[in-house]
């Protein structure tokens, strides 16, 4: 019994790194800072926390009152101190640096929680929507950045 356990835990923890290796790539590619190792480790870790959550309310039910939704919310709040650390202000761009990537790297947490939880399925949706969101929308992004200059510049 307790090897299906950590046949299908394996399983699931293989998974968080294929889906947050995919969202990595997309960083890389980008040639932002954090990029495939840090993406696959944020989607590993939060997997792993959820699985360690739910294995322990598995173990101590009745005995404890453990709640797998306070460890989803540190994850969540230590996901924000990482995502705050690639954010910078650029004053030669007079812009903010970093966002998409934190947004990115919230959301791989969330990708990498629903492995853990067992929303395998999900998971393989949302990696497959963020990641041809980030690629599609770049060329647009691109574009209204441009007119945005453009109007800037004439005043």
């Amino acid at each position: 019994m307790e090897t299906v356990f950590l046949f299908e835990d394996l399983l699931a923890l293989l998974l968080a790194i294929i889906l947050g290796s995919l969202l990595g790539l997309e960083r890389e590619w980008a040639k932002k800072e954090a990029g495939l190792k840090t993406f696959t480790l944020i989607c590993f870790g939060s997997a792993l926390f959820l699985i360690i959550a739910r294995q322990a309310l598995n173990q101590y039910v009745g005995v404890s009152n453990l709640d797998p939704s306070r460890i989803l919310g540190q994850i969540i709040i230590g996901i924000g101190f990482l995502g705050g650390g690639v954010i910078i202000f650029e004053p030669e761009k007079k812009r903010l640096e970093g966002l998409t990537t934190a947004a990115d790297m919230w959301v791989t947490a969330a990708i990498g929680a629903a492995v853990g939880l067992e929303l395998y399925r999900l998971a393989i949706m949302s990696t497959v929507l963020i990641t041809l969101l980030l690629i599609v929308l770049k060329p647009f992004e691109r574009k209204v950045e441009s007119k945005i200059r453009s109007k800037i510049e004439e005043n």
